[in-house]
């Protein structure tokens, strides 16, 4: 069995969905995304820097969503999540779910948390705004990478369509985000996405309420 680390609205909401897509069996232990809030020891043995997703089976551990998605899909090979090391959109799954968690991410978080990056409150302002000027970029980027495809790799659903719907949730219009309207490609494989059953059940306090 896996434990989980998670948190509501943060990354391991996307690795619960892999999860519930696998069949795996699963123990979710809940944990906080606020920095003046205590972790579970376990958890903090595994990721000293307090943050979700963490992951934990019978002989390991690990952190990193973009990690823990690629070592799940690779474990459960007949869960069908990811193109097989000799399939050439492989290529194409391991960049995308990088440049998720790099650039995208990264983009998130200067909205998200701008004291992180610059030395002076009166800074933090514009490190918002340029995260969300880059938020615009990365998702122009990932919208034209997909272009008519069916799926982000073609004709293959894949943990690369569930890891985009988990960063389409964080968009925030309040914050100056850009809306998925803006990415057409990008929110057409997002609605698909939201009509799995494993998403309709890790997802419901935001299909309730968009904004929560």
């Amino acid at each position: 069995m896996y434990k989980l680390f998670y948190a509501l609205k943060s990354a391991s909401m996307g690795v619960r969905v892999l999860l519930e897509e696998i069949g795996a069996p699963y123990e979710l232990i809940e944990t906080s995304v606020k920095m003046d809030e205590p972790r579970p020891p376990e958890q903090l043995a595994v990721n000293p820097n307090g943050w979700v997703p963490v992951l934990s089976w019978e002989g390991g551990a690990m952190y990193e969503c973009a990690a823990i998605t690629m070592f799940l899909c690779d474990r459960h090979p007949e869960a069908r999540l990811a193109p097989a090391i000799d399939d050439p959109a492989r290529a194409m799954y391991l960049q995308t779910l990088v440049y998720f968690s790099n650039s995208v991410q990264n983009a998130f978080q200067l909205t998200y948390y701008p004291d992180r990056f610059v030395d002076a409150p009166a800074d933090e302002p514009s490190a918002e705004q340029r995260g969300s000027r880059r938020l615009r970029e990365t998702w122009t980027v990932i919208d034209d990478q997909i272009g008519d495809n069916e799926w982000v790799l073609g004709t293959q659903f894949s943990a690369a369509d569930i890891y985009l719907f988990m960063l389409t949730t964080w968009l925030r219009t309040a914050k100056g985000h850009p809306t998925m309207s803006e990415f057409p490609n990008a929110k057409r494989i997002a609605d698909k996405v939201l009509q799995r059953p494993s998403v309709q059940h890790v997802y419901k306090p935001w299909i309730a309420d968009p904004q929560y």
